[in-house]
């Protein structure tokens, strides 16, 4: 449970009188994340979530909050940012950029079966169909020069084979970011806890907080490493193959993916894996001060990198497209 900048009911009262969602009746920490802080909030006219960014700086918001607006209209399964009464997504509290989003009915699926990663392909591919039409532009802060720069201060932390590990995939991963596949606003943290289900139904996306311009191709790696692949046993961060199949032909049906993505394929598996390990060591060995925070086990994405780099899975092979779809 993160809760980096506590937030009293007086102050959240006062914060809320330049919006027009009624009164406060509950203000609640939600027990998940370790990017931000974040809140349940009842209010008369509705329930929502409150955002304090910790690390985002405030003139990145706009991509993050104007992203989910834009999505929200295209009919994409995310929450709606609230504007004030100026028509501003955010203002400081406490110190922080903050921002209400409504609040998206639903629960995680923490073991998913094919059908949940069919209906999260699908939301994905959905997802970047729509973003494609979305102008502004943000620079991965996750990308190849924060993983450089992050493997240098985690080194110290590591054994000689963890080291000789991090060592041949920065090299192997040289270029990444520079090639031509299809780039546009992507999640880029799509796990199981940042997906909500009603049912078998998927009832919102949310936590947007990585999102970036990026290849579209390499979010759906990211999810994919999440989703379909098994957490127990020998087989532990080895993807399952019915669980593949069912999601990226899910996200295929609504956006094919092209034959420079499809080779890529393996190459975007080991980066996302990558990208995982480095955020998890670094937050576990260079944590920030905070009141009930948490990180998670780096081992796991460990292992899910040695996977990938002694397996080199092909994607399997793509449906028939929808007529009309980009």
């Amino acid at each position: 449970m993160s809760v980096y900048t506590p937030v009293t009911v007086a102050e959240l009262e006062a914060w809320l009188a330049r919006y027009t969602v009624g009164g406060l009746l509950e203000l609640t920490p939600i027990a998940a994340g370790i990017e931000n802080t974040n809140y349940f909030v009842t209010t008369t006219k509705g329930r929502w979530v409150l955002t304090l960014y910790e690390r985002l700086p405030a003139a990145e918001l706009p991509f993050y909050l104007n992203l989910m607006a834009h999505l929200a209209r295209a009919g994409v399964e995310c929450p709606t940012p609230a504007p004030d009464r100026t028509g501003a997504l955010f203002s400081l509290l406490n110190g922080k950029p903050a921002g209400l989003v409504t609040r998206v009915d639903g629960a995680p699926m923490p073991e998913p079966d094919a059908a949940h990663c069919a209906a999260v392909g699908a939301a994905l591919g959905r997802l970047h169909v729509a973003s494609a039409s979305y102008r502004a532009r943000l620079t991965n802060r996750r990308g190849p020069g924060w993983w450089r720069q992050a493997a240098r201060a985690v080194r110290p932390f590591l054994d000689a084979d963890q080291n000789e590990l991090l060592a041949a995939e920065l090299k192997f991963q040289t270029g990444f970011g520079k090639g031509g596949m299809p780039k546009g606003a992507i999640h880029g943290d799509l796990f199981r806890d940042n997906v909500l289900f009603d049912g078998d139904r998927v009832s919102g996306i949310i936590d947007f907080g990585f999102a970036a311009t990026d290849f579209l191709a390499y979010d759906l790696a990211i999810t994919v490493n999440d989703w379909c692949v098994a957490k127990e046993g020998v087989a532990n961060g080895a993807l399952i193959p019915e669980l593949v199949q069912a999601m990226t032909a899910a996200y295929q049906a609504e956006r094919p993916l092209s034959a420079d993505e499809r080779d890529q394929w393996p190459a975007l598996l080991r980066a996302a894996a990558l990208r995982f390990w480095l955020s998890r060591l670094y937050d576990l060995h260079l944590p920030r001060p905070g009141e009930l925070t948490h990180a998670h086990d780096p081992a796991h994405f460990e292992r899910i990198l040695r996977d990938r780099v002694a397996h080199s899975s092909r994607l399997p092979e793509a449906p028939a497209a929808r007529s009309g779809n980009p």
